[in-house]
């Protein structure tokens, strides 16, 4: 086992090369973590617009449209988005029931995924973006 970016415990990549593709990045996830970061991934799917892209970046599955979108991985005992840092204080009071960071938001494995919520933050993230264009 290795530390992943959270400091969790997480399974070693299969092959030992880093994923090239979001798919070889599921496939390396053990349950319960990989139902929750599916679940994820189409909550992502279904809030970005219909020509974003699923990318690796840093090592884990992205959402690009223009630039990096959103950022999403499993860990041993949940699973984090990465939505930035200013999407994360937006949203700081609909989040203290869950671990955050700087920029990062812990979704336990073994409670529901707060689809709704994920896409407040996707779209909040998107948003941002769009603003950030055009000034």
């Amino acid at each position: 086992m290795r530390k992943g970016k959270s400091g969790n415990r997480t399974a070693p990549p299969k092959g030992g090369a880093a994923p090239k593709t979001v798919e070889q990045y599921l496939d390396r996830v053990p349950e319960p973590a990989r139902r929750t970061l599916i679940k994820m991934r189409a909550t992502i799917r279904s809030a970005v617009p219909p020509k974003a892209t699923e990318i690796i970046s840093y090592g884990i599955p992205a959402f690009k449209h223009k630039e990096v979108l959103v950022w999403y991985a499993a860990f041993s005992d949940h699973c984090s988005l990465f939505p930035t840092a200013a999407v994360i204080e937006k949203f700081k009071d609909q989040l203290t029931g869950f671990s955050t960071s700087k920029g990062t938001i812990h979704f336990p494995t073994d409670k529901l995924l707060p689809a709704a919520l994920v896409k407040k933050l996707v779209k909040a993230r998107i948003a941002q973006i769009e603003t950030k264009k055009r000034r």
